[in-house]
């Protein structure tokens, strides 16, 4: 049985479509609508608000990422509640923001019907850019995690670590806003091995590659064309080797991949 399914098109009627009680997670990194402290810098396409200077155009932009706060709240809190809907009791929720809408994604993901537990910081090293030296580094992203209603004792694994160092390497990024596969390793630990992950904003399937290769099984959705392509051939590799049924990764392998 393949491990993995790539949905391509828009979350909202992907998630609609999907079964009640058919997941044991979502994590994802949903588009931030962040990049800027005006409305005109929110607009701006991803590539301007998220590419370095000199690597401008190596990756596809991607739609969904100019909603005010306002907006962004009511629609995170839309598709947040169908992936409530979908997770089993007890199944985690674990979303990706930035420091400037870590406020707004606290309020969406309560009002979508998660227990909210935490915060989990992801610390991408001293190597974070800041606009000048008088700022502190934007060293660190989060991600905002819960359950669907009691937390279940994990008796796998555990626990697990509330500050993640991964380092964003060029030769393991393959989407604009892309996160590294040892960071979306750590992630994927608390969910039972052979249980179902689920990624509504599925980018260039780095969840689903973590899934597969620590014996889980993913599904994705994908609005953007070319990302669902470069995420069918990801995934298709990493099935290739460490199908469902094969002998997980282990953990510290995801290092020795990140650097490859």
């Amino acid at each position: 049985m393949q491990p993995w399914q790539l949905i391509h098109g828009e979350c909202l009627p992907a998630l609609i479509a999907m079964p009640d009680n058919s997941a044991d997670a979502v994590i994802t990194d949903p588009p931030y609508s962040s990049g800027g402290f005006s409305r005109d810098d929110k607009s701006a396409d991803p590539v301007i608000k998220y590419t370095q200077t000199g690597v401008s155009g190596r990756f596809p932009s991607f739609g969904g990422d100019s909603r005010d706060q306002r907006s962004y709240l009511a629609w995170c809190s839309l598709w947040i509640a169908e992936c409530v809907r979908i997770l089993k009791p007890g199944g985690y929720f674990m979303a990706f923001t930035d420091w400037r809408q870590l406020p707004v994604m606290t309020d969406a993901v309560q009002a979508g019907g998660v227990f909210w537990r935490g915060i989990v910081a992801w610390n991408k090293g001293a190597g974070a850019r800041a606009p000048h030296k008088g700022y502190f580094k934007h060293q660190c992203e989060f991600v905002v995690w819960g359950t669907k209603g009691a937390a279940v004792v994990a008796e796998h694994d555990g626990p697990f670590d509330g500050c993640i160092h991964a380092v964003v390497r060029q030769a393991d990024k393959h989407h604009l806003t892309g996160k590294p596969t040892a960071l979306m390793g750590e992630l994927v630990r608390p969910v039972v091995p052979g249980g179902v992950i689920l990624d509504p904003f599925a980018g260039s399937g780095t969840t689903g590659v973590a899934a597969v290769l620590s014996g889980r099984r993913f599904i994705g959705i994908e609005r953007e064309a070319a990302y669902a392509d470069i995420s069918r051939r990801r995934l298709a590799d990493a099935a290739g080797t460490f199908g469902l049924g094969a002998a997980p990764l282990r953990q510290a392998r995801f290092d020795e991949l990140e650097a490859a």
